[in-house]
């Protein structure tokens, strides 16, 4: 599959932080969900891709060409930030036409086309919109100017839900030629359950995995028992592990061979939020 996006060895160091190596491929025609708790490095990982901040080391393709030393491919890319960058006292109508202006490929009856779709009005300030009205904006600015690649961070945050749905519905219709993909940073791990082809989990400034969201789904499993059941699980099985009052709640990787071989053991399914939580807070085995 072609790679649309590739992070190589992404470094940058902080006092007491460091964005440690970070690698991935994004392959074209899909979304990948960037996880992770908060301060685990998504946003400057984000904000690395784009040269928003002077990375120390690693590179950047994007379509085969470094991202850095093109002004061009950086207008093949779409950004939605959990917040506004447009000042308050335009309209989106005004939004329209200064991004006519900055863009080559903007698209103003697109544009409308969104306005309309998100319910929002041409005429008012932004300041008088809803944080949710703010957000649809700029996700339609972001799709008017014809990116390739759209980058998203948190952009879903200040939605409520039915209106996630259907902003989830147009990053769906937006991959569907399979030239077009997505990257996005949520907290609302059931959105990338909905709409997620990958899945990258940043802990501590490192990727922990990369890994395809089916296999997540399909594969993935948390063993629940008591000490003895515990006791006979091969540690080379666990993921992460974290104990509950009288309760053990195991990650592996392979739950079909989990409930075969642990039959006193109840093996659940396990979501996005659950292998989260369980690397976050859980333990490792020794």
């Amino acid at each position: 599959m072609d790679t649309i996006l590739q992070v190589e060895n992404l470094t940058k160091q902080y006092e007491g932080f460091q964005l440690d190596h970070v690698s991935f491929d994004l392959p074209k025609g899909t979304i990948m969900g960037l996880i992770g708790e908060n301060g685990a490095g998504k946003s400057t990982t984000i904000n690395a891709i784009l040269d928003l901040i002077k990375k120390d080391d690693g590179t950047v393709t994007f379509w085969g060409q470094e991202l850095s030393s093109s002004k061009q491919l950086k207008e093949d890319i779409g950004v939605v930030f959990d917040g506004v960058n447009f000042y308050e006292t335009l309209t989106p109508a005004k939004v329209g036409k200064i991004s006519g202006s900055a863009y080559k490929q903007w698209d103003e009856y697109l544009y409308r086309d969104y306005l309309k779709r998100f319910g929002l009005p041409l005429d008012k300030e932004i300041k008088t919109l809803s944080k949710g009205m703010k957000m649809k904006l700029c996700i339609a600015v972001a799709l008017s100017h014809k990116p390739k690649l759209l980058i998203l961070d948190e952009a879903t945050s200040g939605l409520d839900p039915v209106m996630r749905d259907d902003i989830l519905d147009v990053f769906l219709d937006f991959v569907q030629d399979e030239n077009h993909s997505i990257l996005m940073s949520s907290h609302i791990t059931t959105d990338l359950e909905k709409v997620a082809d990958y899945i990258t989990f940043i802990h501590q400034g490192k990727v922990l995995f990369c890994k395809t969201k089916d296999e997540l789904r399909y594969k993935y499993g948390i063993i629940r028992c008591g000490a003895a059941v515990f006791d006979q699980i091969d540690k080379a099985e666990i993921l992460a592990y974290r104990k509950d009052d009288y309760q053990w709640n195991v990650l592996v990787a392979d739950k079909e061979k989990a409930r075969k071989k642990y039959k006193a053991a109840v093996v659940d399914d396990a979501t996005i939020d659950d292998i989260l939580l369980l690397y976050v807070k859980g333990e490792r085995a020794k």
